[in-house]
This record gives C-alpha cells, structure tokens and sequence, in this order.
C-alpha cells in the first residue's frame, strides 16, 4: 500500500513502522526532511530560520487506548492542483 507523504493515520503498534514518525511534537531538521518540510511548514512550531520545524502533537488525542498517531515520513509526494 502506498502512503502520502505528510499523511496522517493512527496504528495499534508498540512500534514505529518504517517510513513513519510519531505525531508527538518532535522538532525536525529541514535539511534533512525537505519534502515534508514543503507541506506542513513550521504549522506545528520549530525555527525556520534556525533550520527546524515540528511534526503535530497529537499524544494524548488518540480515540483509543493502546493507538498512537503517526505521520508519514516516506511515502508519495501528494500533486497539487
């Protein structure tokens, strides 16, 4: 199954699948995460000018014990019209 870049989804997992960050409020290197970078921004927080922005917080959001959000990190660069 392919996954969008910068999707968001919820998993039963004990585990980070590949591919994928949780959504707890990380701050990020753009450098190093340029494509998801150019979709989210610095929406979440981080510096711009510093070179960093933050992935969404959503610990403690989740509908059920156990389920975590995660956010894709690897995926399809979604087309924009």
């Amino acid at each position: 199954m392919d996954y969008l870049l910068g999707e968001i989804t919820l998993f039963p997992y004990t585990f980070t699948p590949m591919g994928w960050m949780s959504c707890e409020g990380q701050i990020l290197n753009i450098a190093q995460n340029q494509a998801l970078y150019s979709l989210i921004g610095n929406t979440y927080g981080g510096n711009a000018a510093q070179g960093t922005f933050a992935l969404p917080n959503l610990k403690g959001a989740e509908p059920l014990p156990n389920m975590k959000y995660y956010i894709a990190t690897e995926g399809i660069y979604p087309q924009r019209q």
